[in-house]
């Protein structure tokens, strides 16, 4: 690699700032409610073709708009420039795009929409009836037709207007592979109401031609598809066992193709083993597995299907971090070998086996100092590959490198924020009060150090609860943004998240408002301890369980916040446990865990003020939630209740939704968190 010519070339395009150099000033809530530059960026497998979501030109970055790029030249421009751009409608909305083979486009479009749900689709139970819906269209490189995707594979006929419109509601169809060798075919899948079967169709997208390629049955469904043909070599399957469920697995016989049972594999649901074969070796035919069955962390082993068990040892392992998955070839000339692993750690992160991978890596974060450099794709003979270049303190920016040398700017997400400094989020662990390890992730002001003295601070508690928060850039904002207005902001990974492995995750079982809490209130002690924040002027605010756990912090006594900001929680425990007993696999994975402290039952205790909101189109977490606690709280304490238009439960949001929370959030902590705010 000629590391000089790229290093001279990402200097000259890369934004740069020197955060320690300068002081926190305040982010617009603008600059993260617009619609970033560019986002969602893929590359074809023959490398010809970029696709991504950019701002509608004429819509100041406030409506998106699908692009595609044409990099079959020889010589590309130092800055690409895309070939066709088209808006977003009137009605539907990007808010995906992905390339697919055959020089086609994948476009995922979201629309507002109002009915009956009839059963069908996320909030049926609670009676909500307003939501988004999604449509998935393809349509070619010069977008000249868009087409509703994969839902004509096969003819849904014969049966009733309402199992129709349930289709249509809750996108029973979607691709399932891409099938690398085979240039223009893809793998489908459709719901056969008819059958109660998933079949799987090959198609080809040149022609729009398909054939049903397998039926899976009843509970099954495909875990492992060969990349060669698109043949399913592994299922797996849930089984009732009294108020349990078996988890199981099988794997096709090579000799007979036959699927067997495979008990090794066997758990059940009240177990939460995380079992995830993620592909084959072909030369040894045995499978990889990321599972943590054998240990806290979870590592990746191979497991013999002949002679049936696992290796005696992990293959793959990361001393102090969960294994996510493996990275397996997908062009011809490294087509199903082992590149590289992803982990866990404080972000996602690869570490390459391939010598080739590595060397490219190692020369483009020499190109990118200081920077998160992750390669996306690449083309068969490595002359075309898309990266993106990111931190916690920089949103994404994608580049192409061509002919192993040279990089070319595709587009920053966010150039307007290299004008504000920011500081890189840090993860951190601190000791809950039962001893049990916390990690945190922790973004200070810019500039700021402990001789400047302590801080106000915000607890920010993820939502799930069973995922996790990164050091990564974070699309919400709310970190960078509450930072930039000199607070400083932990982002507890309490007991219950995932991620950290199986202690911690279990630990948060049954645990809500009780243990769960505690890491939150530990957290804040922690802060104060470090001399970061300022005892008498601390706010917790989360957005779904992390609003839970805000108005939580509302009625529990001794709390060491000054207010709570409750972003779309839930507050009743009960209601919703009633709500998951209606899918009984749902209520024995996770709703058995759901109890502890139930917010809504202990109003009468609260003794913090409180602002409180939710859009009308969350059907997760409906309003009645947020409500219902405003209306039984707001006599004994400061309580606001918003209500925000059109606003779903998770992102993306538009941007008006951004703008009018993010004022409302800084409002409240400035002017009405406690005496004189914080």
């Amino acid at each position: 690699m000629h590391l000089h010519v790229m290093a001279a070339a990402a200097a000259a395009i890369i934004l740069a700032h020197d955060a320690s150099a300068q002081s926190a000033r305040p982010i617009p809530a603008e600059a993260f409610a617009k619609v970033p530059d560019i986002q969602s960026v893929s590359m074809s497998d023959d490398g010809r073709t970029l696709v991504g979501l950019v701002a509608d030109p004429s819509s100041d970055n406030q409506r998106t708009a699908l692009a595609t790029w044409d990099l079959s030249g020889d010589s590309l421009p130092q800055v690409l420039s895309a070939s066709v751009i088209t808006p977003s409608g009137d009605r539907m909305e990007f808010v995906q795009a992905s390339a697919l083979p055959g020089g086609k486009v994948l476009a995922v479009g979201r629309q507002a929409w109002t009915g009956r749900l009839g059963g069908c689709g996320e909030g049926f139970t609670s009676g909500a009836t307003s939501t988004f819906i999604f449509r998935q269209y393809i349509t070619d490189q010069q977008h000249s037709s868009f087409d509703r995707a994969f839902e004509n594979v096969s003819r849904n006929v014969d049966i009733s207007r309402e199992q129709q419109r349930c289709l249509d509601l809750v996108n029973t169809s979607g691709l399932v592979s891409t099938l690398p060798l085979e240039p223009d075919v893809v793998l489908v899948s459709q719901f056969n109401p008819r059958t109660s079967s998933s079949d799987y169709y090959r198609m080809n997208l040149r022609t729009g031609s398909t054939e049903l390629h397998q039926r899976i049955a009843g509970r099954a469904r495909p875990d492992v598809i060969d990349p060669r043909d698109g043949s399913v070599l592994v299922q797996s399957r849930t089984v009732a066992e009294g108020s349990d469920f078996r988890i199981e697995y099988l794997i096709r016989n090579d000799g007979n193709g036959e699927f067997e049972l495979h008990d090794a594999f066997t758990t059940r649901a009240t177990d939460r083993f995380n079992v995830n074969i993620v592909g084959r070796d072909e030369q040894s035919g045995q499978y990889y597995v990321v599972t943590d069955k054998f240990s806290d962390l979870a590592a990746v082993y191979f497991y013999d299907a002949n002679e049936r068990q696992f290796s005696d040892e992990p293959i793959l392992a990361h001393p102090d971090f969960s294994a996510s998955s493996v990275i397996l070839g997908r062009n011809p000339s490294q087509f199903n070998q082992l590149l590289g692993f992803r982990y866990l750690g404080a972000r996602s992160e690869v570490f390459w086996l391939d010598e080739q991978m590595r060397s490219i890596q190692d020369g483009l974060d020499a190109a990118f100092p200081g920077l998160n450099v992750s390669l996306n794709s690449w083309s068969d003979n490595l002359d075309r590959i898309l990266f993106s270049v990111s931190s916690g303190a920089r949103a994404p920016s994608y580049y192409l490198l061509s002919n192993m040398q040279n990089v070319h700017l595709v587009g920053h997400s966010r150039p307007w924020l290299a004008d504000y400094p920011m500081s890189d989020p840090e993860l951190i662990y601190y000791e809950a009060r039962d001893g049990l390890r916390i990690p945190g992730i922790v973004t200070l002001p810019a500039g700021w150090s402990p001789e400047d003295g302590p801080l106000p601070s915000i607890v920010l508690p993820h939502g799930g609860p069973w995922v996790r928060d990164t050091t990564a850039w974070d699309s919400s904002g709310w970190p960078q943004f509450l930072a930039s207005r000199g607070y400083a902001v932990l982002q507890p990974q309490y007991r219950g998240s995932t991620g950290f492995g199986r202690e911690l995750w279990l630990a948060g079982d049954n645990e809500w408002g009780q243990a769960m809490q505690d890491d939150k209130d530990d957290g804040a002690a922690w802060l104060v301890e470090q001399g970061i924040a300022d005892r008498d002027r601390i706010a917790i605010f989360g957005y779904s369980y992390g609003g839970f756990a805000a108005a939580a912090a509302v009625v529990r006594e001794n709390s060491p916040y000054r207010c709570a900001i409750s972003g779309a929680p839930v507050t009743d425990l009960t209601r919703i446990g009633n709500n998951w007993s209606s899918n009984r696999l749902q209520r024995a994975f996770q709703g058995r865990t759901v109890s502890g402290m139930d917010p809504i039952r202990h109003t009468d205790r609260a003794n913090i003020p409180v602002m409180l909101y939710v859009g009308d189109r969350d059907v997760r977490t409906p309003a009645f939630h947020a409500r219902n606690f405003y209306n039984q709280v707001r006599n004994r304490v400061p309580a606001q209740l918003h209500i925000i238009r059109d606003m779903p439960h998770s992102l993306p949001w538009y941007p008006r939704h951004h703008t009018e929370t993010l004022g409302l959030i800084e409002n409240y902590l400035a002017n009405d968190c406690g005496p004189g705010g914080m």
